[in-house]
């Protein structure tokens, strides 16, 4: 039983990047939602946004927030939805 849960736990962690880079934008850039609003979306959440990069599909995002602690965030690019793996489209 300790060999199944160990293998179990092994397929699900090699197995996580591959669902991370199925959250990143894979249609045209046409489109893609602009960057504008994902900044605009953002500094309405309280960020301040330093950089916003594209990232195989998706928005890498370098932000402060409210309190100035620095924030790394990805999101998909013609969704604006935040993705949990902010390293998400560098794959």
């Amino acid at each position: 039983m300790k060999l199944f849960s160990a293998l179990t736990i092994l397929a699900v962690a090699a197995a996580g990047p591959a669902f991370a880079e199925g959250k990143c934008a894979t249609g045209p850039k046409s489109k893609w939602q602009p960057k504008s609003a994902l900044e605009t979306q953002l500094q309405a959440d309280g960020f301040k946004v330093r950089q916003i990069k594209v990232e195989g599909g998706c928005y890498e995002v370098y932000a402060t927030d409210k309190d100035g602690k620095r924030a790394n965030m990805a999101y998909n690019a013609e969704t604006l939805e935040k993705l949990d793996n902010a390293e998400a489209g560098e794959n």
